[in-house]
């Protein structure tokens, strides 16, 4: 076929997106049908070729479930979950900066008070996180909240293991103070591998491609009158930092879990004398009309 024909059909293709009601469904789909076009014309995959990535695709589908969403994970590693958070994220001031959503935001945190301990299960090194929310002007935030998760201290979501862990193990959503200040006891994360006993993980041992993601906890906050922020908190140190399988990883969210001996402020948390401790302020971004 001659590169006038598969321009032909390309621009058939567009020609009958245009009676696409929404206007932006028919930009998105005008602007997919033209790179994906051009992708495939750069390359001129073969039949087989072809039928592979479908396959891939159809198995990547296969793999997502109530608890596992391994679309989100091929986002990750192929770079466009971060693309996508780095164009969205509007930059005006000095704001916390974000990063992705990650597959294994599947299910409801429970609601905790300020100072519960997110480890239910024990076996990891106790730590304190502590902050506050704030607005871009350093102005606290009363009542924002925070959703926040991780793994235990074997790497593993309670997702993942639901016979091993309860329900809602390093999950929690908080509540600020009436001084934007939060605080909870868990264990310090521990970096791990993305699952890969599914396409993802086919994907990167076939381009020789690292698994493991740095120790971090996630966080979502928000508060009226202010844009939300999906960010993490990365433990100082961890040897992934500068390979981190999604690519996630800002200098600014990176925090040192300092150890800690102060019996008053141990007993004041609730946590064992000596302590790992991590604090970390949330900065939000006021909403723009």
């Amino acid at each position: 076929m001659t590169t006038e024909s598969t321009t032909h059909l390309t621009e058939a293709v567009v020609d009958s997106l245009q009676g696409a009601a929404d206007p932006r469904l028919r930009e998105l789909l005008t602007a997919l049908t033209r790179h994906l076009h051009a992708f495939v014309r750069e390359t001129e995959p073969t039949m087989a070729e072809w039928e592979r990535a479908v396959g891939f695709l159809t198995a990547t589908g296969r793999m997502c479930s109530d608890t596992r969403q391994e679309f989100v994970l091929l986002s990750d590693v192929l770079g466009v979950s971060m693309l996508v958070e780095t164009i969205n994220s509007h930059g005006h001031g000095d704001v916390t900066e974000p990063t992705v959503l990650g597959p294994f935001h599947m299910t409801e945190s429970p609601v905790r008070a300020l100072g519960a301990d997110l480890d239910l299960v024990g076996g990891g090194e106790p730590c304190v996180v502590s902050g506050r929310v704030l607005s871009g002007d350093g102005t606290p935030l009363p009542g924002a909240v925070l959703d926040v998760w991780h793994a235990n201290a074997e790497g593993y979501y309670d997702v993942q293991q639901p016979d091993v862990q309860p329900a809602g193990n390093g999950r929690g959503l908080f509540t600020a103070d009436d001084q934007g200040r939060f605080w909870f006891r868990t264990c310090v994360p521990s970096p791990y591998p993305i699952p890969t006993d599914g396409p993802v993980g086919d994907l990167l041992r076939a381009t020789g491609r690292p698994s493991y993601r740095p120790a971090h906890i996630h966080f979502i906050a928000s508060a009226d009158g202010h844009l939300p922020v999906t960010t993490h908190l990365f433990v100082a140190g961890d040897d992934h930092l500068d390979s981190d399988a999604v690519f996630a990883v800002r200098a600014s969210l990176v925090q040192d879990f300092a150890e800690t001996d102060d019996p008053p402020l141990a007993r004041e948390f609730g946590i064992p004398n000596p302590f790992r401790h991590a604090r970390f302020d949330l900065v939000l971004e006021p909403a723009r009309s």
